[in-house]
């Protein structure tokens, strides 16, 4: 047994490690390892060996974050820190609110609320009196603030995506002629460039012109 221990003490030198994790096959050649050679000849054929060091697993942690994406793991009883660490109070009111906003909002582009009874609402879901939307849409049916929709929003709705359809064309359109007139200078500046005689006689046309010449006379005349 005393040249098994001392075998490990030195296997443990050798693979650098404790001598927990040294482990032997059972045999008489370790009983027989009296050197450092004969040890790391045990450790070549696989007689002595060391165990892998185990890690902690994630498995059970990728559980957990599993079951808290879907709500879970939440209660009283796994909660920790004081109100409001799991849900801030301004996302919480933030969540709270722009629903609410957003809908009465949705009511008054569709003429479905009235100008005044859309500011009431505002400020009451500014004070918090609503808790949700279920809530508030109770409120106004109760008070009888909700209109059916109208077809004019309907037929207004048509017309000014008919607007801005006809603008954007128009906007292409002029895109378009203003390419091609300065393609068309671009041209006459290239063809003008290749042929400068053709300058020349325009102006010497210009300057032997029947109105320059009546112009002449009369001139002549005075």
């Amino acid at each position: 047994m005393t040249n098994i221990a001392s075998a490990k003490r030195m296997a443990a030198h050798l693979l650098k490690c404790g001598v927990n994790r040294v482990r032997t096959k059972p045999g008489k050649e370790v009983e027989e390892a009296l050197t450092r050679q004969d040890v790391r000849n045990l450790i070549r054929k696989g007689i002595i060996y060391k165990l892998p060091i185990h890690g902690s697993s994630r498995a059970a942690a990728r559980k957990i974050l599993a079951q808290k994406k879907k709500g879970r793991r939440k209660g009283y009883g796994s909660r920790k820190g004081k109100e409001g660490a799991l849900m801030p109070s301004r996302q919480a009111w933030l969540s709270k609110v722009r629903p609410l906003r957003r809908l009465i909002m949705q009511y008054r582009d569709e003429a479905r609320l009235e100008r005044r009874d859309y500011r009431r609402l505002y400020k009451m879901v500014k004070g918090g009196t609503f808790r949700n939307v279920k809530h508030m849409l109770l409120y106004i049916n109760e008070h009888g603030m909700l209109r059916a929709p109208s077809k004019p929003a309907a037929s207004e709705k048509k017309d000014r995506a008919g607007r801005k359809e006809s603008v954007a064309s128009r906007r292409r359109e002029g895109q378009a002629t203003a390419k091609a007139s300065r393609g068309k200078q671009g041209n006459l500046a290239k063809r003008d460039a290749k042929d400068p005689g053709m300058i020349e006689s325009i102006r010497e046309g210009v300057k032997e012109s029947p109105v320059k010449q009546m112009r002449d006379d009369m001139l002549s005349k005075d």
